[in-house]
């Protein structure tokens, strides 16, 4: 073989071996195109749903929510790379139990009773979005409750509803807290709530007609700012505290086992212009919440509704629904969502299965 066979040979050789290895090269640099993204699931971002069952914004329960998600009502988000349990609810459509009002909302597995209790819950989340419409006259219009204790027994009244709210157009909203009583007798018709505000506003604060809104709290919330709240009730008592940054931190404290609203002189002055003039006028049994099995929920619980003032103008937001229509609801503003970034639960040893609400409502 002469020279120039053998340099061909070797030219072919090492332009091959190139050409290989650069083929490799290439290969490594391109992703496996049929390799699927992972999904992040609300488990991986909040270890806890062992300890809920999911209510949907259909009204289904999804039960545990470990490694589940619903891209209408439930999955994660990512914001400056920290990952988000997402909860929306549409003003309108399917609900959970005997509400007016859709959910997507956690529920505890037990209860427990608020005499022997040491439980707590807390969590750090941001309102994203409230309804779009609603009457401005009805206390309930744009908002969304972002965190309960439920009664589990009897009128399965609620010792605390956590708000967010932000009439259209303003730039803050207010936080406030609500305490239902738990109303004497057999007849619940008469119940009512007490509410407190946190930072801005309390339930209170209303339009003057349909259309017309209150001042913009000063101190309020914004949608996306951050906010933290921590409920702990033991031995009786409920404890809570609310921490923003750039707020005043807000700490509060209720008895659940020894009302005092057992008169009709004890009504406060705003439950005697905001509920008694629609019927609501009851009183509390002595012992509250005592020997009543409760239950923490978290969530987006929309508070603002299609159903006409008429019925209730505390209640009845008369907001736009598109007839249930979800995703007409989404594409215009009608909805609520909630985004939690962090949230932990502690359940006392006296705790046992809440399995007969889910029996009685599911």
């Amino acid at each position: 073989m002469n020279k120039k066979n053998i340099l061909s040979i070797t030219t072919f050789t090492v332009l091959s071996l190139f050409l290989v290895l650069n083929s490799c090269k290439n290969e490594a640099k391109e992703p496996n195109k049929n390799e699927a993204t992972k999904t992040v699931y609300a488990s991986d971002v909040i270890p806890f749903f062992d300890h809920w069952k999911l209510i949907l914004g259909d009204g289904s329960n999804a039960g545990i929510a470990t490694n589940f998600e619903n891209k209408d009502f439930f999955y994660t988000a990512t914001n400056d790379k920290t990952n988000w349990v997402v909860f929306k609810a549409p003003n309108g459509g399917d609900t959970h139990g005997t509400s007016n009002n859709t959910r997507t909302e956690l529920a505890q597995t037990k209860k427990w009773y608020p005499k022997t209790a040491n439980d707590k819950l807390t969590a750090t989340l941001k309102v994203m979005n409230v309804s779009a419409t609603g009457d401005a006259r009805v206390a309930a219009s744009y908002s969304v409750v972002i965190g309960q204790i439920h009664s589990a027994d009897k009128h399965e009244n609620e010792p605390l509803k956590i708000f967010y709210k932000k009439f259209s157009g303003h730039a803050k909203g207010s936080v406030f807290w609500h305490y239902e009583i738990n109303t004497k007798g057999d007849d619940n018709s008469g119940r009512w709530d007490y509410s407190t505000a946190v930072w801005g506003n309390d339930f209170s604060v209303v339009g003057t007609d349909a259309s017309t809104y209150p001042e913009e709290p000063k101190d309020g919330i914004a949608l996306g700012e951050e906010f933290s709240y921590e409920i702990e009730v033991k031995d009786g008592i409920m404890n809570l505290k609310f921490t923003s940054e750039g707020h005043e931190t807000k700490t509060f404290t209720k008895n659940l086992i020894v009302s005092e609203y057992t008169t009709t002189a004890d009504i406060p002055e705003q439950t005697q212009k905001l509920f008694v003039p629609i019927g609501q006028d009851g009183v509390e049994r002595k012992n509250a919440y005592a020997g009543e099995g409760c239950f923490f929920k978290l969530g987006a619980y929309n508070q603002t509704n299609g159903k006409s003032p008429e019925v209730n103008m505390n209640w009845c937001s008369g907001a736009e629904t598109h007839g249930g229509d979800i995703q007409k609801q989404y594409a215009d503003g009608n909805y609520a969502e909630v985004w939690f970034k962090t949230g932990s639960i502690s359940v006392s040893d006296n705790a046992v299965s809440n399995e007969g609400y889910f029996t009685k409502n599911d």
